[in-house]
């Protein structure tokens, strides 16, 4: 099992949520954070919107997933992630011990869906 975290440009969600829909992974949770990488924080346009001071608005993703469907969902992230410019994101890609379905006590890859 692994837990994925992509940090990824606000207007590239519905690509990646459809992408990931495709290689049939359903469960994300999504966040908005802000943040700043090797721009620096480095006023952009978003929207028509410029974007100042030192920590830009991203998206954070964030799936618990079986070993099967960790390619997949890391190629889905980056195709639709992927613009070719500073600021696309990052890819985490954590080793998750355990798993505990709330609702029914299932554990590990079962608890996951």
């Amino acid at each position: 099992m692994k837990y994925i975290i992509a940090i990824i440009q606000p207007d590239r969600l519905d690509d990646v949520l459809d992408r990931l829909t495709s290689k049939e992974v359903h469960l994300v949770t999504v966040t908005n954070v802000m943040g700043r990488g090797r721009q620096k924080g480095i006023a952009e346009v978003y929207r028509s919107h410029k974007e100042a001071g030192s920590l830009l608005k991203k998206i954070k993703l964030e799936i618990a997933i079986n070993e099967a469907f960790v390619k997949p969902a890391v190629d889905a992230i980056q195709a639709g992630a992927r613009t070719g410019s500073v600021g696309d994101g990052k890819i985490f890609i954590l080793d998750l011990m355990d798993v505990v379905r709330i609702r029914t006590g299932e554990t590990g890859s079962t608890a996951i869906g």
